[in-house]
């Protein structure tokens, strides 16, 4: 991830630390302090953290459910809790006996 900062020097735009942006709901996407240290977050619709990157190379990723609990969980150390959606079979069809039929998550 390329410090913001260097991308505002080389297009010679002034600016202060700590550089902050945030999205339209007011969560900070991105962080940057003069040390050089900066995180980068996504967030979900309800203001739940979805992604994490910072500038050591630590990086995050969770999925909610429609209740707002935490449903899944991975990391840049290989722990991972959950399934992410991405490998639900939720609304895939399969065919049995030549009858098709479409999956529900419970």
């Amino acid at each position: 991830m390329k410090k913001l900062s260097d991308t505002l020097k080389e297009l010679g735009i002034k600016f202060t630390f700590p550089i902050e942006i945030e999205d339209a709901n007011g969560n900070v996407t991105y962080y940057e302090d003069s040390n050089g240290w900066r995180r980068k977050c996504e967030f979900d619709g309800n203001g739940r953290q979805t992604y994490f990157e910072d500038s050591n190379k630590f990086w995050s990723k969770r999925e909610y459910d429609t209740n707002g609990n935490q449903t899944y969980f991975e990391d840049n150390f290989g722990y991972k809790r959950g399934t992410p959606r991405s490998q639900s079979c939720n609304g895939k069809v399969i065919e049995v006996d030549g009858k098709k039929y479409k999956l529900t998550e419970l």
